[in-house]
């Protein structure tokens, strides 16, 4: 699971800074994980997250994004409050859900809004 800061962002998921319609830059959908270390619900969704890398392996990226050292990066996305999960489709707007979502809300994301099966 790979850890984004403003600039990694631009590169591999989309540059705000340079575009204004959005486009994905990935080649396959992906899950942003919007958190902060001192955060209990953050820390449930961490293993579950893990468990979706693993379960989705190849299908599925996940990163992650540390709300207090990325307060920018936050601020683009409306993120007030975590965690905060960004679905990124391959094709069409991301999704974002607040809140600690189970494993089973993941699967149905996952599948619903990434079309991934």
């Amino acid at each position: 699971m790979e850890h984004l800061t403003n600039e990694s962002f631009k590169q591999k998921i989309f540059d705000y800074a340079a575009k204004k319609e959005w486009a994905y830059q990935g080649d396959i959908p992906c899950i942003i994980d919007f958190y902060a270390d001192w955060c209990g619900p953050c820390k449930t969704v961490a293993p579950i997250l893990e468990d979706m890398l693993t379960q989705y392996a190849g299908k599925i990226n996940v990163y992650k994004i540390d709300t207090d050292k990325e307060q920018v990066l936050a601020s683009q996305f409306g993120v007030s409050s975590i965690p905060s999960i960004l679905f990124v489709p391959q094709e069409g707007k991301p999704q974002m859900a607040v809140g600690a979502l189970s494993k089973e809300g993941f699967v149905d994301a996952i599948t619903r809004i990434l079309k991934v099966t």
